[in-house]
């Protein structure tokens, strides 16, 4: 029998992200992702919140739920906060959210995910699944036990929520690792479902420019070492590379806690989309409209 997780092609089925500016400049690229497909929504701090609102609206509008990033530091003041999650919510029918510590030159009160989540306004607002943020090969600023302690007190948050939890990793390039960590974390005692962070099919060039940036220079260096067996001169990276030994992980250990895939569509959200259909992890089988929630649309 397949394992739940597997779709009925044996494939993990994938989530995937863009930004307002691609939602409202070419919306029409969300007519290629299926309907109920979570789509990240990401805040470089460099939209506004006028933007972010009118992209997540686009996105529910599409039969697609809305995922987008709430990095604490960008807010100057905890009623910029409410303002920002409560016009979410009201205004594009969000409910879902990754909850990030994120970026600020200034930052504002709230200074990580935890103290975020500690507001409780995710509940009050009825958020009803919480991504919280995983880094299988560590995060460059921040030590270990406190990684570990941040993840057991979202724990603790997840236990007094009504909201679902889950962790959506970085992207990265060596399975090995991710099965070191999915085994470290698990051995922490982390419960949550773990959506794992893989590169979409994209060139050489790309790739380096955006782990460089994301600080994933462990996994750079075991791309760059396997060099042929992963990429192709001609067609890029191969995404099979890192997906095929975790959808293994799936039907060898039935007590992981992997759960699916965040690909990150660094080679353009076409591109994703067309490899993501062809594995399999996509299909276009006719699923409903979600109607708007009727609280949101009187």
């Amino acid at each position: 029998m397949t394992d739940p997780r597997l779709n009925a092609q044996g494939r993990f089925t994938a989530s995937t992200e863009v930004s307002p500016r691609q939602v409202l400049e070419k919306p029409e690229i969300l007519q290629l992702v299926p309907r109920l497909t979570r789509v990240y929504l990401t805040d470089l701090g460099n939209a506004s919140e006028d933007d972010i609102v009118r992209a997540a609206l686009g996105i529910h509008d599409q039969g697609l739920v809305p995922v987008p990033h709430m990095a604490a530091r960008r807010y100057q003041s905890l009623a910029a906060f409410d303002r920002r999650l409560r016009r979410l919510v009201t205004e594009a029918g969000v409910r879902e959210v990754l909850a990030i510590a994120g970026e600020a030159e200034t930052p504002g009160p709230l200074t990580s995910s935890v103290a975020m989540l500690e507001t409780d306004l995710f509940d009050e607002l009825g958020i009803e699944r919480i991504a919280v943020a995983g880094h299988p090969e560590g995060a460059p600023d921040i030590p270990a036990d406190t990684i570990r302690a941040f993840l057991m007190r979202k724990h603790e948050l997840a236990a007094q929520s009504d909201a679902h939890f889950h962790i959506v990793t970085q992207f990265g390039f060596d399975p090995q690792r991710v099965n070191i960590w999915l085994d470290e974390i698990a051995a922490w005692g982390n419960r949550f479902p773990v959506h794992i962070g893989v590169a979409g099919p994209a060139k050489m060039t790309t790739l380096l420019k955006y782990a460089a940036f994301a600080g994933v220079e462990n996994s750079l260096a075991f791309l760059k070492k396997r060099g042929g067996a992963v990429v192709s001169l001609l067609s890029g990276y191969d995404p099979e590379s890192m997906i095929g030994p975790l959808e293994t992980r799936i039907e060898t250990r039935p007590h992981t806690q992997l759960e699916q895939i965040h690909v990150f569509p660094f080679g353009g959200l076409t591109k994703t989309s067309e490899w993501l259909l062809q594995r399999g992890s996509w299909s276009y089988q006719p699923i409903p409209l979600r109607p708007f929630p009727a609280e949101i649309a009187q």
